[in-house]
């Protein structure tokens, strides 16, 4: 069966697509504006009132290097422990990050390698091959918590160029070895196409037996064809992030993750359930627009829905 029948299957099917929401740390890790800890406590609140139930809440990194993150703890701490249906993230690159986490009651830890030598030294000052050692002794650190490795620039590197295949599919490989719950392949700076997204994806389904999930960015209006070629290649689980805000402090010209209202309005009009409230996802994106004092990226808070609630298909 071609990608193009298998997803009119899944679309007749009305199966569901669960939305990782990352607006409160990738979202805001790339802005001018630092937010104080209360505004990022209300932007995590009108996420969970709006359907998000699995959400990136902070990164417990160096504050020198990504200074909108500093108050990591002090944010979990305001936030309290997740309501029994939703799962707090927190994401880390090295040992000390994993302890700080640890120390919170963050449901996730996610932990990030750069599938290129350039990307990982920019993001974590070594290799991934040193990263890659260090994410597998944490790996059997966590205990009682769910485990997401990410890989970056699994799809291009803004230093190297393009990235092997291969290069992802030993991460992949030795990420599911060391034990974790779920593999995310990052196209961080946005330059992956459909096409790709479908053959990374197949080669590492090829060799690895882990949920995968898919994180895009927009760099270059791509991210929502990206999110469907995932979703075609038996994808359920896909990051975005509120508005389209952010993107990585470490990679040069590189804008936000895939908006999440964008994401809401192709899949809910295919028949796919997001379990999301769209309406509620744009107020809030207006709202954080006036946090950061300025306009955000995604489409559909602008256009709005269609067709309007109030006209049937056929007026």
């Amino acid at each position: 069966m071609n990608g193009t029948q298998d997803l009119d299957a899944k679309t007749g099917d009305a199966l569901r697509v669960d939305l990782v929401e990352v607006g409160a740390r990738d979202g805001l890790q790339n802005e001018a504006v630092v937010l104080p800890t209360a505004s990022k406590t209300e932007l995590i609140e009108r996420l969970i009132a709006a359907g998000s139930r699995r959400i990136e809440v902070a990164s417990f990194v160096h504050p020198g290097r990504v200074p909108q993150m500093a108050d990591a703890e002090a944010v979990v701490d305001q936030i309290g422990p997740s309501p029994n249906d939703v799962s707090y993230i927190g994401l880390v690159l090295n040992q000390r990050g994993l302890d700080r986490a640890l120390a919170t009651s963050v449901d996730e830890i996610n932990f990030v390698v750069g599938a290129s030598v350039g990307f990982n030294e920019a993001n974590a000052g070594t290799s991934p091959e040193t990263t890659m050692t260090e994410i597998e002794t944490m790996l059997g650190q966590v205990e009682g918590r769910r485990t997401t490795v990410t890989i970056s620039v699994a799809f291009g590197c803004p230093y190297d160029g393009l990235v092997p295949v291969d290069a992802v599919v030993d991460l992949a490989t030795r990420a599911a070895s060391a034990g974790a719950d779920e593999i995310a392949l990052g196209d961080t700076i946005g330059v992956a196409v459909p096409s790709q997204v479908t053959a990374v994806i197949g080669a590492v389904r090829a060799a690895v037996d882990v949920p995968l999930r898919g994180h895009f960015h927009d760099t270059r209006n791509t991210a929502v064809a990206n999110a469907v070629a995932a979703y075609a290649a038996g994808v359920t689980v896909l990051d975005a992030s509120v508005g389209g805000a952010g993107g990585c402090p470490f990679a040069p010209n590189a804008t936000g993750n895939v908006a999440t209202e964008d994401l809401i309005y192709v899949f809910e009009r295919m028949g796919i359930e997001t379990g999301l409230d769209h309406g509620q996802i744009i107020e809030t994106t207006h709202w954080l627009e006036n946090q950061l004092g300025k306009q955000l990226p995604s489409a559909l808070s602008r256009a709005g829905w269609w067709p309007e609630p109030s006209r049937s298909v056929d007026q």
